[in-house]
């Protein structure tokens, strides 16, 4: 097969990885700049130009799409899905993803465990009062709706603080989610590696003392970890009803059961084959191996 690794950077480990998996089974691999693709639209005749020549005979993609490009990479996204090409996340999947918002709407209405989150358009004092009593009271979770690696989220420990962040956010024309704090958790969460239809690896993260944030970005640390059935459940679920058949998802453990947190269409192999030592990357090109043959019964809508 020809495989296209959509990337703006050919040096990070996940792309390295997909090319060294994808390789040694014998493909034939590019790595490409979505950012320098051009989109060309004619009737019957869609094609995707790469530094001025169009890409022809991409058997398969695999986006490695960046949150601060999403509309753009998802549109080139979106033309390989007209060409018939098979991709491992499709655009729409992509974006739904993206949208903290959308996405828990979606996961509330696929029953998948969540923290008590409310959404408000720039509330008053008194309202912003009343979105903290809906998640249980301080301390609440304040984020943003569109961030990564845990920028854009904090805990505020108190209502005063909470207020005074919330009216910040405001003030910078940004929207936010308040959710419950779930303090069981202890700051660690669990990232849970999706292929297909199953769970090929996951890892418990644990935030630095003094860091509510799990993130490996923020300097946390990651061992393997068996889920549970119920976390094996969880994860499945959410990848499937966001439609990505590649997915990281990402839970805390509770009282309750595992509470989805989100669920990334482009997940870091680094942290986790790490972690784990099981190759994901190969996971995830087996499972184009698999897939192709089959994808003309896989469509959806754009």
């Amino acid at each position: 097969m020809r495989i296209a690794i959509l990337s703006a950077n050919p040096n990070l480990y996940s792309t390295r990885r997909l090319v060294e998996a994808a390789e040694l089974r014998g493909h034939e691999v590019l790595v490409v700049d979505h950012l320098k693709c051009h989109v060309m639209i004619e009737g019957g005749k869609p094609s995707v130009l790469y530094e001025g020549q169009p890409l022809e005979h991409i058997d398969a993609i695999v986006p490695r799409i960046g949150a601060s490009v999403t509309d753009y990479g998802c549109a080139i996204v979106r033309q390989f899905e007209m060409m018939k090409v098979f991709t491992t996340a499709k655009s729409q999947a992509i974006t739904r993803s993206r949208n903290k918002l959308r996405s828990l709407q979606v996961l509330s209405k696929a029953g998948v465990g969540l923290p008590k989150t409310v959404f408000a358009n720039h509330p008053k004092n008194g309202d912003i009062n009343q979105l903290i009593k809906l998640v249980g009271g301080p301390p609440v979770v304040i984020k943003l709706l569109e961030g990564t690696q845990g920028i854009g989220v904090v805990l505020a420990e108190t209502t005063k603080a909470a207020k005074s962040t919330i009216e910040a956010f405001y003030g910078l024309k940004k929207h936010v989610l308040v959710q419950e704090y779930i303090a069981e958790a202890k700051g660690a969460d669990i990232r849970a590696l999706v292929v297909g239809n199953q769970v090929v690896g996951a890892i418990r993260r644990q935030g630095v003392d003094g860091e509510f944030r799990s993130n490996l970005h923020r300097g946390g640390n990651a061992i393997p970890i068996q889920l549970t059935p119920e976390e094996e459940d969880t994860a499945i679920n959410a990848a499937r009803a966001l439609g990505l058949k590649v997915a990281g998802v990402d839970m805390l453990p509770s009282d309750r059961g595992p509470l989805l947190l989100e669920v990334n269409s482009s997940p870091g192999l680094e942290g986790i084959e790490t972690a784990t030592g099981i190759d994901v990357a190969a996971e995830i090109v087996a499972y184009i191996e698999e897939r192709i043959p089959a994808d003309e019964s896989d469509t959806v809508g754009v």
